[in-house]
């Protein structure tokens, strides 16, 4: 049988507003390494809500790691441009996977001339986190 909080308990949970974020700076990279439209709108827009989080304003650093299926995102004449344009202005950095650029046999040409390349995504991952950056994988 679960317990009732007691009412101080109650009380708090009812006014708690989120964590403060007393640090100059924040960073965070996501992770976008699927094709699936649900997935890919869903991270471009959690990626704007925190750069919109007025806890973070001002404070935040993020790139957007793409690979795999998640090329996808970064490519010309595809429903995200918009979005993908917003963060850009935005100041995040969007990193492209070179192997995976390979793989779908893409180049520079069919991706948004925007967007920066990066050697392997998964090792820009793990650099990034090796440096104290935040992973986010929605």
């Amino acid at each position: 049988m679960l317990t009732p909080p007691n009412a101080a308990v109650a009380a708090k949970a009812a006014t708690y507003q989120g964590a403060p974020a007393p640090k100059g700076h924040y960073r965070a990279v996501y992770q976008l390494d699927s094709d699936d439209p649900k997935l890919i709108s869903k991270t471009l827009h959690n990626m704007k809500n925190a750069l919109e989080d007025p806890r973070l304003k001002g404070k935040l650093e993020l790139e957007l790691v793409v690979f795999s299926g998640g090329t996808v995102a970064f490519r010309k004449d595809q429903p995200y441009e918009a979005d993908v344009l917003a963060l850009q202005q935005a100041g995040v950095v969007l990193a492209q996977c070179q192997n995976s650029m390979k793989a779908y046999k893409l180049t520079k040409a069919d991706m948004l001339p925007y967007i920066s390349i990066v050697p392997t995504g998964n090792g820009e991952l793990i650099i990034r986190q090796a440096e104290g950056w935040s992973l986010v994988h929605p």
